[in-house]
């Protein structure tokens, strides 16, 4: 395992857990709700953070639900690989790890975009034992056009950004809609700080070298997890989602007809930050109906 040669910037949080994952990459995460309650496993996008996943985390805990926010690999305050070891089965891996830290119980695996690939393949592939799944704007069928277009946004700036008033106009033009941040600061948490005084984005630059190789291979396989779920699962899409079309979607579902399907009007790629009240209500009501919280969980709300 190596870790980032960047710092994280002052004042922002550390992670409330630490866990091997596999080939002894340290993986960060939050949680929040009763430690004996329903786990549910939160995994980000490709490029994001566990703090993606603070808001839906707190609305999990508050309904009696043990909710954990990962980093994944090479990004945030999980360790980089060594190896640059950034495919598919080396997430899983780690995923397998964190279920046996958090021991062994069934978990409802929640991802969006990156994530949701993961834990598709987790899943489908009966690499874990899993209660429900919930797929956030990923399908087997991505468009080439929108994975493209967040390609070229986590390779444009290699040499970094000299404030976090810069980081906020990057993220507002790759927006499109002109929406900036309207708390720069708030943007502490997605970078780091170089030897230089640079802020970088806080993933290992080596992530990206799969990106290519995975969009080429990755359709028929989840497609095939698809094919083979057998846990209650809901697809929620951003509606304005240039990554995940409604033809894309339908095409998931005749492949899990059990899959239950939301689609988020207005909401883009970045669902759980786009239209979060939505997501959280729509997960929520999913989750009551397949995955209950333990009515006997208690504890108070941990987390940042």
């Amino acid at each position: 395992m190596t870790s980032s040669p960047r710092q994280r910037l002052p004042g922002t949080p550390a992670p409330t857990h630490l866990w091997p994952g596999a080939q002894g990459v340290l993986l960060a995460a939050d949680a929040w709700g009763p430690a004996d309650g329903q786990p549910v496993l939160m995994l980000p996008g490709g490029g994001q953070t566990r703090h993606s996943w603070r808001a839906t985390g707190r609305l999990l805990a508050a309904a009696g639900y043990h909710a954990v926010a990962l980093d994944l690999r090479g990004h945030g305050d999980s360790g980089w690989s060594a190896q640059g070891h950034y495919g598919q089965d080396h997430f899983v891996q780690d995923l397998q790890a964190v279920v046996a830290a958090l021991g062994g119980r069934r978990p409802v695996l929640m991802g969006a975009s990156l994530g949701g690939n993961i834990c598709l393949v987790a899943a489908g592939e009966g690499h874990l034992d899993t209660r429900a799944l919930i797929l956030v704007d990923i399908v087997p069928r991505s468009e080439r056009a929108g994975f493209d277009r967040v390609h070229a946004f986590m390779t444009s700036r290699p040499e970094g950004f000299a404030s976090l008033d810069e980081v906020a106009d990057a993220i507002a033009q790759f927006r499109g809609d002109g929406r900036r941040p309207s708390k720069p600061d708030s943007l502490a948490r997605a970078v780091r700080r170089a030897p230089d005084g640079r802020l970088h984005w806080h993933w290992d630059p080596r992530f990206m070298d799969s990106r290519e190789a995975d969009f080429a291979s990755r359709g028929a396989r989840l497609a095939a997890c698809a094919q083979q779920l057998r846990v209650p699962a809901l697809l929620v899409r951003g509606g304005s989602s240039d990554v995940v079309s409604e033809q894309g979607a339908q095409e998931f579902l005749a492949l899990c007809p059990q899959a239950e399907y939301v689609n988020v009007a207005g909401a883009g790629h970045m669902l759980t930050a786009d239209s979060n009240e939505v997501f959280g209500r729509a997960t929520i009501d999913f989750l009551a109906r397949h995955a209950p919280a333990d009515p006997t969980g208690s504890g108070s709300i941990t987390g940042q």
